[in-house]
């Protein structure tokens, strides 16, 4: 009787182990993203796919067109990607969040990979440089999406010119300026490099060309005006870069991974750890993680705090302190006094 009931009593052990088991692996968290088919989405699946495999977290991917910052800050979603300009806006209530005042909860996990972005127009267009658009057709307003005039103003203000210098052609988001384009309503048409509206207005249009922007100092330091956090990079000529017909200088941001800092220490930890050792999951999901360099995923950004489970991490990799990329930002942008300061005393 004895036996039969220590045998009994393992069967019920065993029967309820997979549920612990389950329970353990249960938590989910979530990452806000811009809308499916966008380059931000299609990388924000790949670091879902990767987090849910290697950290034995379920993320799942939350598409919408608001940046989600105010999502992560209340605590209905635990991760959003985001450009580094934006979150540096909303770190520090400046540009668009000017109104709101500085966040007290937003945290910097990662530099993810840098948005190559450009202005593209129609492979036979006469249009040659940025200056070139003056008293052009181009894209303005986005009322739904104002990040993107931010971006297309800045592309201008490399050029020498602004929205003034335009006709502007009011658009709510990137999609419509695509389709505006195509419909030959406007001369421009701006998008991140390897987004597939690109591929698509390139077959429509029998091809598109970017124009390239200026990499003197002047031009960058118009353009960083704009965009603080902005530099020049060189994109050369692949299958992935469409318009791209020689070694060209595009303007380009950092990718960034934002948290709460109400999130857990360890939840990000592991998070970053993930993303951090498994580079090749990421690109077998999303090729344009071939831009996607470990090694400085703990660059600074413009005054945003670190997250502790990330300090954890990076101290770990020997990533920490944080240090700028010199070959990726211009030095004085990368490293601003505050950002620094507050780096040092975690």
């Amino acid at each position: 009787m004895t036996s039969l009931r220590v045998i009994a009593r393992a069967l019920s052990i065993s029967a309820v182990l997979p549920f612990v088991a389950a329970a353990a692996h249960a938590q989910v968290i979530s990452l806000i993203t811009t809308p499916a088919g966008t380059f931000s989405n299609s990388a924000a699946s790949a670091m879902a796919k990767v987090v849910t495999d290697k950290a034995r977290i379920r993320m799942t991917v939350q598409a919408q067109a608001s940046a989600g910052f105010e999502e992560v800050e209340a605590g209905t979603a635990e991760l959003t990607v985001s450009n580094s300009f934006d979150s540096t806006f909303y770190a520090t209530g400046a540009g668009e969040y000017a109104s709101r005042g500085p966040s007290k909860l937003l945290r910097h996990v990662a530099a993810i990979m840098p948005y190559r972005v450009a202005m593209h127009v129609r492979a036979d267009s006469k249009i040659f440089k940025i200056s070139e658009l003056k008293g052009k057709r181009v894209s303005s307003d986005f009322n739904a999406q104002k990040t993107i005039g931010r971006i297309i103003a800045a592309h201008l203000a490399n050029g020498g010119l602004s929205y003034k210098d335009v006709k502007g052609v009011p658009a709510p988001n990137v999609f419509r300026q695509a389709e505006d384009f195509k419909a030959g309503k406007v001369d421009t048409m701006f998008f991140a490099m390897g987004a597939p509206q690109v591929k698509e207005a390139a077959a429509a249009l029998g091809g598109v060309r970017v124009l390239e922007v200026d990499a003197s100092a002047g031009a960058v330091k118009r353009m960083e005006e704009v965009l603080p956090g902005a530099y020049t990079i060189n994109v050369s000529p692949s299958p992935a870069t469409d318009g791209v017909t020689k070694p060209t200088n595009l303007i380009a941001f950092d990718m960034n991974l934002n948290t709460s800092a109400n999130v857990s220490e360890d939840t990000i930890y592991r998070v970053v750890k993930a993303l951090y050792e498994n580079k090749k999951d990421l690109l077998d999901t999303f090729p344009p993680f071939a831009l996607f360099d470990p090694q400085m995923m703990s660059k600074i950004q413009i005054g945003i705090e670190f997250h502790p489970g990330a300090i954890r991490f990076y101290r770990e990799a020997g990533l920490w302190p944080p240090r700028a990329a010199a070959s990726a930002a211009p030095a004085k942008a990368a490293v601003p006094a505050k950002a620094a300061d507050t780096a040092k005393k975690k």
